[in-house]
């Protein structure tokens, strides 16, 4: 079996994903597994959100988006969320000193006002405090489901029309994409779910319609920096062709 290393030196510089966008799935399994409580599990996939944020960063990554805490989400038993929301606040605390060291800018995605208001502070002390940051562009899905993301987005461009400020006729793909909360950011190379499962879960559904997808059965918790190496040279043995032949790709390259 290769070493880190190894896969490390075989990763091609050139043809890394721009943007990797991640479902972090598998941490009440693991907790399960293990003969812990779900919390534990969670408290586990902080620790892989900092080796895989570090290791995007020290890659060159571009954006890396995590899908935390999604619409669906606020139905699980209400202690599960508490403590979901006491970890949010208390990991980006606690990571933000080592985020301005790696020059880390985080974005927050979804409906944050539904975040109580302890952790939205947090989250948001550590938005502002990494506004200044132009390296690895974090994007954190919180209260986030694309169908929300695409009602909003369908309100504003509607408010838009109504105000006379838009005009229905010339609404085109780019419109609806800048009124996006992606607005601005390029749509995900890669897609990694971790866990088993292979569906999308209602996660940049609109974004993703040319992503590569990579699913995975270990669980998040257990996602190591291999695991990740091997996802990304994965995505750099397919041949991504947008519609066109391999032939008309092999020319342009």
């Amino acid at each position: 079996m290769d070493s880190l290393q190894d896969k490390i030196a075989t990763l091609d510089r050139h043809r890394m994903p721009v943007h990797v966008a991640m479902i972090m799935d598998g941490n009440g399994r693991w907790a399960k597994r293990q003969g812990f409580m779900r919390s534990d599990g969670h408290a586990e996939g902080v620790s892989t959100v900092h080796r895989v944020t570090k290791m995007s960063s020290d890659l060159g990554i571009k954006y890396l988006t995590l899908y935390a805490f999604s619409t669906e989400n606020w139905n699980r038993p209400n202690e599960e969320v508490s403590t979901l929301m006491y970890l949010i606040g208390w990991a980006i605390e606690r990571e933000l000193p080592e985020l301005l060291r790696n020059n880390v800018r985080i974005h927050l995605i979804g409906d944050i006002e539904r975040i109580p208001e302890d952790a939205r502070k947090r989250l948001f002390d550590a938005r502002d405090a990494t506004a200044h940051c132009t390296g690895l562009q974090l994007l954190m899905c919180l209260s986030y489901s694309s169908r929300w993301e695409i009602t909003e987005a369908a309100r504003k461009i509607a408010r838009k029309v109504l105000k006379g400020e838009l005009d229905l006729d010339k609404i085109t793909e780019e419109t609806f994409a800048d009124n996006l909360a992606t607005a601005g950011i390029p749509d995900p190379d890669l897609l990694i779910r971790t866990g088993g499962e292979e569906r999308i879960s209602n996660y940049l559904l609109w974004q993703i319609a040319y992503s590569e997808l990579y699913f995975t059965p270990v669980l998040w918790p257990d996602f190591s920096d291999s695991d990740y190496a091997d996802a990304l040279l994965d995505f750099q043995n397919r041949e991504r062709r947008f519609g066109k032949t391999s032939e008309q790709v092999q020319n342009e390259d």
